[in-house]
């Protein structure tokens, strides 16, 4: 059974605030991958600012795929937790290896089999399937997909919010 869900993160402040230029430098020579199989940089829509309930932004991508669409890892990183709540449903918290980094799968119809807290993926590896669980509508299957400075102490999941659009790997050609 996996774990109880933390909170879901709900930073509102200006994009990257809490981010010094070198973590912006450090992810983007992450290289990260679009974590959806299938799907183009160019299919992408950015709704990171978009608005939600309270004056809080989404401070997230969704990408919209057919359900059971594979779900790849956006970075080498470290599986964290494996959770499921009434928000994000099925979801997955990875950090990097360096533990600067934090990314966060959500809505998933199921993880990858065998997968657990503690394996290292390496980028590209499918890691689970796309779904509507949790708050998602159950006719948009998407990836809720978020990236986030590590946090300190315990909270290690829920670190300041950093949009992924502009840090997927395009040619080598930092936009």
């Amino acid at each position: 059974m996996p774990a109880r869900l933390p909170p879901t993160p709900a930073h509102a402040g200006p994009l990257d605030a809490a981010l010094g230029p070198e973590d912006l430098d450090a992810l983007w020579a992450r290289q990260l991958m679009i974590p959806v199989d299938g799907i183009t940089r160019q299919a992408l829509q950015d709704n990171f600012t978009a608005g939600r309930g309270n004056g809080r932004i989404h401070a997230a991508l969704d990408i919209l795929a057919p359900k059971s669409t594979p779900v790849l890892a956006a970075d080498d990183h470290v599986i964290g937790r494996l959770a499921e709540g009434p928000v994000g449903g099925i979801v997955i918290y990875a950090h990097d290896v360096a533990q600067r980094f934090v990314y966060y799968y959500a809505h998933l119809q199921r993880y990858r089999r065998g997968l657990a807290v503690g394996d290292r993926v390496a980028k590209g590896s499918v890691i689970g399937y796309v779904g509507t669980t949790g708050n998602a509508p159950p006719d948009t299957p998407h990836l809720h997909f978020q990236v986030m400075k590590r946090g300190r102490g315990r909270v290690w999941w829920d670190g300041p919010p950093i949009n992924p659009y502009s840090f997927f790997a395009l040619d080598g050609i930092r936009p």
